[in-house]
């Protein structure tokens, strides 16, 4: 399946969605906002609350979300930024298909999309044509205003 360079992607496993995403083939793992990060054990199992804005430019609707902590990993940025993150193992809904994946939790305020995918996602199926954009379609016109900060009205 072709991607474009970004598409809108949902987390049905997190109740998350419609998110703009970039699809970047730079990036091992995927990448999400999260904040409100807390940690706690449930039954002797490592588990993570969080919450995500899914908006970009917008602290509207947060959606909170509690799920099995999968793994801690040491992920390097763009910037050459090393960071310890939280890894849950979660379904990404991309162009009508799902596949499941790694996505490392952090905060994504200043960066121009609130989730990257990444390799390990892509490589279940995936191209990216850098040349284009939302190939999967686009969400109603009220959820793309939404999403721009805009308050929705169609």
């Amino acid at each position: 399946m072709v991607a474009g360079w970004r598409e809108w992607v949902r987390l049905p496993g997190l109740g998350v969605g419609p998110v703009k995403a970039k699809l970047d083939t730079g990036a091992r793992t995927s990448a999400l906002h999260a904040f409100d990060l807390e940690e706690f054990s449930l039954d002797g199992s490592d588990r993570v609350r969080f919450s995500v804005h899914p908006w970009q430019r917008s602290a509207e609707d947060s959606v909170v979300v509690e799920c099995p902590v999968h793994d801690r990993r040491l992920v390097r940025s763009s910037t050459g930024h090393a960071q310890e993150r939280i890894v849950v193992l979660t379904e990404i809904e991309l162009l009508g298909h799902t596949v499941t994946t790694e996505v490392t939790l952090t905060r994504r305020d200043e960066m121009g999309f609130r989730m990257l995918v990444g390799r390990e996602a892509l490589r279940q199926g995936f191209l990216v044509d850098s040349g284009r954009s939302y190939l999967g379609g686009r969400p109603p016109r009220r959820v793309r205003r939404k999403n721009r900060g805009r308050d929705g009205a169609a």
